[in-house]
């Protein structure tokens, strides 16, 4: 264990972050999400909600400040429908730790695997909301850390 790492930040997890680069993407997904169809790098975090994860994840790393979109999630199919709570927990964990974060940003279910694809990682949790997977892109760490401020 790591003084001042989250619980739910395991080995694995922690040393992709600390090998992404700027401008990766990692995609923290449902527990139904098909990723090992998506990409070759896959963490398993079995039990552990996203909201959770998100807390624990960007206490580490940024969000990119110089994209369009560095938070993405998953439309809903045509005649499905979104729960508002999902991205309002997830928009609560991450404004928590990144006040000014961008809004979340939806795109076409099989856009958002084409992008999975191409994810530095993929996080499978515990999550079994619908609509529950969020990329993540990652930003250049500053010289000095927002929260040692």
């Amino acid at each position: 264990m790591l003084i001042g790492v989250s619980p739910v930040i395991s080995p694995d997890l922690i040393s992709v972050l600390h090998r992404m680069g700027h401008g990766d993407e990692i995609v923290l997904s449902d527990a139904f999400y098909p990723a090992d169809s998506c990409n070759a790098r896959v963490i398993r975090a079995d039990g552990i909600k996203i909201p959770a994860l998100l807390d624990g994840i960007l206490r580490l790393i940024n969000i990119d400040p110089y994209v369009k979109d560095p938070l993405v999630m998953m439309k809903a199919v045509k005649g499905d429908s979104l729960d508002p709570a999902v991205e309002e927990s997830y928009t609560k964990a991450i404004k928590h730790i990144y006040p000014d974060a961008p809004s979340i940003t939806r795109i076409d279910r099989f856009a958002f695997y084409e992008r999975s694809k191409t994810a530095f990682a993929i996080v499978v949790t515990g999550e079994t909301v619908k609509y529950g997977n969020i990329i993540i892109k990652k930003g250049v760490v500053p010289v000095a850390p927002h929260w040692a401020k």
